[in-house]
């Protein structure tokens, strides 16, 4: 079974994403903020994490650049997730992201995406990621 961590400040917006991977199949954990988020990641050794970009207490870019800089999460599997346009999947890429989502997201792009990156992240920890 895959892990997945689902990192957002607001509430409604993880609790929508939990539901819509749990009936998928996968396990999932949610976060709500940065911080939290980097406390977790160990806890839950997920496959893929789901990481809003606009968070009060650290933005998506900062918690991208502690997961990247560790080397044992450096190959962990993150989908960037933002209500603004500001930021292409170009920039995402060169900030560490594996892809980047506009809110409202498609839900079977998402997952398809989800599906392909979670085989990548349970190689990575079963190399001693976790």
């Amino acid at each position: 079974m895959y892990r997945v961590l689902v990192v957002d400040d607001i509430d409604d917006n993880a609790v929508f994403l939990q539901t819509l991977l749990k009936t998928e199949g996968y396990t999932v954990e949610t976060a709500l903020g940065g911080w939290a988020a980097v406390r977790q990641i160990k806890a839950c050794c997920p496959d893929v994490i789901l990481l809003d970009v606009m968070m009060p207490d650290m933005v998506g870019y900062e918690v991208i650049d502690r997961i990247r800089n560790n080397l044992k999460l450096s190959t962990l599997p993150i989908v960037l997730l933002t209500g603004y346009g500001d930021i292409s999947q170009n920039e995402a890429l060169t900030m560490g992201a594996d892809c980047l989502f506009r809110k409202p997201i498609d839900n079977k792009k998402l997952l398809d995406c989800v599906k392909k990156l979670c085989g990548q992240g349970r190689i990575a920890s079963q190399n001693g990621r976790c």
